[in-house]
């Protein structure tokens, strides 16, 4: 009787079975069984032959140990005092635990954020492949297609690089988070009027794809309400609450404050200064310990957090399926998933939070 393999055979259109690879390998199917189940007791002429047979048939399951090349992954992230990084970070700490030990994750923690420290950083990495996030740059594409022709893939996390020669982005979509927080900007102020926004800088492809979004939906359904402007506060919460003073000086009916960024300290700092004649809606992103506890105090009115904990596991996955430790249709997604935003208020915080 044949045992499925659980695999369909990419030639004949039919699931392998350990005959099939003991007949390709010229072996019996008790060796077949040894060498794919790790039981020992066969040569390693014989497994190699059993291995190619399996591949040559189609057969794409996680191959034993001893016959898995090591994988090292460089996670490369900038500024780790943001809480979104401190985030990222202990979530690929926390699935390196669960990892094979053929797949070894390394981290790379840079100083600042600009084009050149990360190209540079990209240019020196000594592993097989690379995680990170990253502006939109020619350096950065440039240091991007360098590793794709040294065959070393690279998986964007945060922020994206479109049109680059990385081979998958695990992140969300901003432009549609950006709309979500214009829609909910709209219902949560009191009238319409001027919403200020605040990121980091344009540079980056999530904070320019959340501000086209609320600009998009202000302008095509929210009569009355409008971005008055921009402040790009570079995430620093000290700079970006003096910049914030200055913004509700100059439009004091500002009725919305959107940060797309990092710095929600700063944000709450200025609204608390009440130069505003009333307290605007803040709408801001990430699950973080201050954020909850802005939700519960009734200063931020939404947080729009963007699943870190599914980017690591996508990202992982998607390097998994490219040096083939998984098929494409196995594993907790499919290639090309987007992972979702989650919506927090202060009604539904989750207890314990996440970090």
């Amino acid at each position: 009787m044949r045992r499925s393999l659980g695999m369909a055979s990419k030639r004949q259109g039919r699931r392998v079975t350990i005959t099939d690879v003991a007949e390709r390998a010229r072996v019996g199917t008790a060796s077949v069984d040894r060498v794919l189940n790790e039981r020992g007791n066969v040569s390693e002429a014989v497994s190699k032959r059993v291995l190619q047979a399996a591949k040559e048939l189609g057969l794409r399951r996680m191959l034993p140990q001893a016959h898995r090349r090591l994988i090292r992954i460089d996670v490369i992230l900038a500024r780790p005092e943001l809480p979104l990084i401190a985030r990222m970070g202990f979530e690929f700490r926390r699935i390196a635990t669960s990892l094979d030990r053929s797949i070894v994750i390394h981290r790379t923690v840079l100083e600042d954020e600009r084009p050149e420290t990360l190209a540079k950083a990209l240019a020196k990495t000594g592993c097989d492949a690379v995680v990170s996030y990253m502006q939109d740059h020619p350096l950065v594409h440039a240091a991007v297609e360098e590793l794709s022709a040294r065959g070393i893939p690279v998986v964007t996390v945060i922020s994206d690089v479109p049109g680059s020669a990385r081979i998958g982005y695990a992140g969300t979509d901003h432009y549609r988070a950006g709309r979500s927080a214009g829609y909910f900007i709209s219902r949560m102020a009191r009238k319409p009027g001027p919403v200020i926004l605040l990121c980091n800088h344009l540079g980056f492809q999530s904070h320019a794809d959340r501000v086209r979004g609320v600009t998009q939906f202000l302008a095509d359904k929210a009569p009355g309400w409008h971005v008055a402007r921009i402040v790009e506060g570079g995430d620093d919460r000290t700079r970006s609450e003096l910049q914030l003073r200055e913004a509700f000086h100059a439009e004091s009916d500002t009725v919305a404050v959107y940060n797309v960024g990092a710095a929600n300290i700063g944000v709450a700092r200025a609204i608390r200064a009440d130069i505003l004649p009333d307290r605007p809606v803040f709408v801001g992103h990430e699950l973080t310990r201050n954020t909850a506890a802005f939700l519960r105090e009734g200063l931020m009115s939404l947080t729009i957090d963007q699943s870190p904990e599914l980017q690591v596991r996508l990202a992982v996955n998607i390097l998994l399926r490219h040096f083939e430790f998984l098929d494409a249709g196995q594993g907790s997604f499919p290639p090309e998933t987007e992972v979702p935003i989650v919506l927090y208020g202060p009604e539904n915080l989750p207890n314990p939070l996440p970090f």
